[in-house]
């Protein structure tokens, strides 16, 4: 039996193995509601699952190819889906506790891959789902790029915003908070200074989560569909953007793994991005 939970710990569930398949799925509108490079989805007998606590606060955001993914109404993180049909369970494994007794078997809609992330595994590859699912790809509508403008958004399109010029830096980061918030393998966070930031709509949207058991913890996202937002923080005078709500390339490659000593047992690193278990040092003087 696995256990798993939203950052808040308000949503709690349990499942029962073995789990019968894994994959990574970069499509755009998985970036979004995770704001992550890709999301991990497990699938396991819906007869084996149960709800322990929180059912009442998931919200559902009904996306344009039909589905209807839950989200935490407190912290965002992404909720389990039951599939009835098939008798089985979808469960993000960012949110998963412990072993899982597998690993990814595949990514899906490559095609679709955010520019900023490089596959570097042996994985087997799909543009988009792979031929035995038999189903239809659902094109999300593209953005017209403005020179030196990053632009970016949710998933439903309700909340938007403009960077000017480059970002300071990109991080993926394994620790446990960021795995439960995007729920995924891990974060991945762009920052820039708050003067290149600005709000094109929504903003009155974004909602913010503070993590008691952390001294600076904070997530934002959209109250109508759980996407990760963007966040300005005046204490430190910066703008933390989760890389996955981007709609236009950023111009950089990630700069650190970062957390990796907390890194979920089912990731394999397989690229050239430097690692640290915890925090980069800080720069010499």
């Amino acid at each position: 039996m696995n256990q798993g939970q939203c950052l808040c710990g308000t949503v709690r569930y349990e499942m029962d193995g073995p789990f019968l398949s894994m994959m990574n799925c970069h499509c755009s509108m998985c970036r979004k509601r995770h704001g992550a490079a890709f999301s991990t989805f497990v699938r396991a007998p819906l007869a084996g699952f149960r709800w322990v606590s929180g059912e009442d606060s998931i919200a559902q955001y009904l996306t344009p190819s039909g589905g209807s993914p839950g989200f935490c109404r407190v912290c965002s993180s992404i909720t389990p889906i039951l599939m009835n049909d098939i008798d089985s369970v979808l469960c993000p494994a960012g949110n998963l506790d412990g072993e899982l007794g597998i690993n990814p078997q595949a990514h899906i809609f490559t095609g679709s891959k955010a520019s900023w992330y490089d596959i570097t595994d042996s994985l087997a590859q799909h543009e988009e789902y792979p031929p035995e699912f038999s189903m239809s790809a659902v094109e999300r509508p593209t953005v017209s790029p403005k020179p030196g403008v990053i632009q970016g958004s949710c998933l439903c399109g309700e909340v938007a915003f403009e960077i000017e010029g480059t970002p300071e830096r990109l991080m993926y980061c394994h620790c446990s908070r960021c795995r439960r918030t995007c729920s995924a393998a891990h974060g991945a966070n762009l920052f820039f200074n708050p003067e290149q930031f600005r709000w094109v709509r929504g903003e009155s949207l974004v909602k913010t989560f503070k993590d008691p058991t952390a001294r600076f913890f904070v997530v934002a996202f959209c109250e109508k569909c759980g996407s990760g937002a963007p966040r300005i923080d005046p204490e430190f005078k910066m703008a933390y953007v989760p890389a996955g709500s981007l709609d236009t390339d950023p111009g950089i490659k990630p700069l650190a793994r970062i957390f990796v000593g907390s890194k979920a047992s089912w990731v394999d690193i397989t690229d050239t991005v430097p690692q640290f278990a915890q925090l980069p040092p800080r720069p010499a003087g």
